[in-house]
Formats: structure tokens, sequence, C-alpha cells
């Protein structure tokens, strides 16, 4: 068991009732982890649980008016205690207890962020460890290219260049560092851009297979045209950026 507090922020978009599971997975943890969650309400909607009803300290966050991923994170994390900081999508289930093994990752190699192995509901992989995308790795997956995993997932401990941002463990010295997420991305690519500038700080990006948890992706921006072009627009942003330039461009022209 570790001792250190882990602070974790649910974000909803009229998803309580999906994030109800996710809690009641918490609950179930016990004594095992050290936890409070800070459960942020985009839209308006009831609750289908009491939060006055589990073990852990729940906060609640009514936003007036909808905000980003990063923008509610951000501000999810002033209100939070931790040493550790944990980001989960609301449709995120867990297996057993992956917080302890995660957050020994971090001890044992290095701090910034740490996720655990996402496999859907049917028990395949998720392609969550990534390499940086460039535009033509996009048009490649655009027109049917490979959907292999772009790493090789074994049990062992290895550092992708991002990890997904359905599932991230900070080192919460780290995410101060750097300043949290960049509020400029409304929604996607907020976790490409801070793996980005953790590893332009020095600070390390790690997949520990050994922790598991499995993901319910809805994948709304193949959808719906806005979420769409909110993906796009995230796409150009990070593809301007000074990470995308010295992490993803100039390894591979050197090489």
């Amino acid at each position: 068991m570790i001792d250190d507090l882990l602070s974790i922020s649910i974000v909803v978009h009229s998803q309580a009732a999906i994030a109800h599971q996710l809690l009641d997975d918490i609950a179930a943890l016990g004594n095992q982890v050290s936890v409070e969650v800070i459960f942020t309400l985009n839209t308006d909607e009831s609750l289908p649980f009491d939060p006055h009803g589990y073990r852990f300290p729940l906060k609640i966050i009514r936003n007036q008016t909808p905000k980003g991923f990063g923008a509610n994170h951000n501000f999810a994390f002033k209100q939070s205690r931790g040493n550790y900081y944990c980001v989960l999508n609301p449709d995120i289930r867990l297996i057993g207890n992956p917080f302890d093994t995660l957050i020994e990752c971090l001890k044992e190699h290095g701090n910034g962020v740490v996720g655990p192995r996402i496999i859907n509901p049917a028990g395949t992989i998720e392609n969550s460890a990534r390499r940086f995308p460039t535009p033509f790795s996009i048009l490649k997956k655009a027109v049917g290219g490979s959907i292999e995993l772009d790493y090789h997932q074994t049990e062992a401990v290895f550092e992708p260049d991002w990890i997904g941002g359905m599932f991230m463990l900070f080192d919460r010295s780290c995410f101060e560092m750097i300043q949290g997420f960049d509020e400029r991305y409304f929604l996607y690519y907020e976790d490409v851009d801070i793996c980005a500038r953790l590893k332009m700080a020095c600070m390390s990006v790690l997949k520990c297979p050994d922790a598991k948890a499995v993901h319910d992706g809805r994948g709304d921006s193949h959808r719906n045209l806005k979420y769409m072009q909110w993906h796009l627009r995230s796409m150009a942003r990070f593809f301007m950026s000074k990470g995308f330039w010295k992490l993803a461009v100039l390894p591979r022209s050197r090489g």
C-alpha cells in the first residue's frame, strides 16, 4: 500500500452515470489507496449518486459554462492536495488497484507522468502509448494505413513519446513545474503536448503495462463535426509547437 495521498480528477459531460461506475471502482479499493476525488460537471446534470456516500473525500465542481479538457483539469489540480495527481476519463474502469504500481513506477524510473496498459472491453490493447504524430503519419492513418500498436508492449516499463489522456498519473511537482495542461487546446492533443513539454524539461513519460485499466471509448470525433473541428485545430496547434519541431521533426531528420 502506498501512503502518499493521490488526487484524482474526473470531468464529465453528461456522463455522470458512467462515472458513477468508476467512483464505485475507486471505492472498492477500500484502504488500499489514500485518495481524494475532484469531480467536475462540465455541463449541468443531476448526480445519480450521493456525493457524501463514499469513504474518500469527493469534491463536486459545477461549471457555469463548459471549459476545455486542460482548463478543467488544471482547475481541479488547484483544488487538490495529493503528492500525485491522476487524470481519469469517466469511461475508465479499474482492474484491481493500478495506482500503487504506477506510483512505484514513477519513484523507480523517474518523475513525470505514467500510464497503465489500456485495454478495450473486448480485452484488446489500445494504442495509448504512441510516437509523436506527423502530417505524414496522420495522412497514412487517414487513407487506411497500418493501425498496429506504435510500441510492442510486454510487461516491462518503457518510455513512449506520449501516453493517452484517458489515464495519466503525474508527480505533483512535475505537473506544477510545467504549469499543467496548455489551455489553448480546448479538446484533443493536450496529452501529446504535455508529454512533449515534460520531455523537453528532462522529465519522464512512462508506460507501465503491469498496471491495467479498461477504456470504453466513444470516438465522438469520428461522428460529430464539432469534435472533428476541435481535433483538427488542436492537431494544427501541435504541429506549430516547439515540441513538435524539437522532438518529432529534428530527431527523424537526423536519423
